[in-house]
């Protein structure tokens, strides 16, 4: 399932996620699952019809990812394995960088991100200027809305409905979501 919130220039999308590596990092084997958080670079491009006609939108390179996501067949809410990623090079994420802060609160430490969206970019090294007032107010403005989204993702991978293994899986490696 994925969700999207779009501003101006920068959108959040959001997704379930199942995830299995076949030579994970120490302490991180077997599979995870949660959800998955992406700050974006969003566009609308130009209507290719009439007035009324859809417009093409680009959900384009990320910026900031979290993973709020927990081992598979461990303690159901032990959010064990809930990281973020400060910043991107391209298309590539940096390091887990795990946080007590996010493992034992994870929606207060995601609103507070999502409401100082120029520290957020700072971290991740992109310009201020890089989201507009309307994107600053915008997100300010949606937080509890997006914390709510999370809220009822994370609870739906809980209760096994999201963030499953594809019906057919394999030994190696298993990524499916939409992030």
């Amino acid at each position: 399932m994925l969700y999207a919130f779009g501003f101006d220039r920068l959108g959040l999308v959001v997704s379930d996620l199942y995830f299995q590596h076949p030579d994970p990092p120490e302490g991180q084997e077997g599979p995870e699952h949660g959800v998955r958080l992406e700050l974006r670079h969003i566009k609308a491009g130009e209507l290719r019809g009439g007035v009324y006609s859809a417009r093409p939108i680009s959900v384009e390179e990320p910026i900031w990812r979290v993973d709020l996501l927990e081992s598979v067949g461990g303690r159901p809410g032990s959010l064990d394995r809930t990281h973020h990623h400060p910043r991107f090079s391209g298309w590539d994420e940096s390091e887990r960088k795990f946080e007590k802060e996010l493992s034992t609160d994870p929606l207060a430490w995601l609103g507070e991100r999502l409401s100082d969206l120029p520290s957020v970019l700072d971290r991740a090294g992109v310009a201020a200027g890089t989201a507009s007032a309307e994107d600053l107010n915008g997100f300010r403005a949606a937080v509890p809305e997006i914390l709510e989204t999370v809220q009822r993702l994370l609870a739906r991978v809980r209760a096994g409905e999201l963030g499953r293994p594809p019906a057919t899986p394999s030994s190696g490696l298993i990524r499916f979501s939409w992030l």
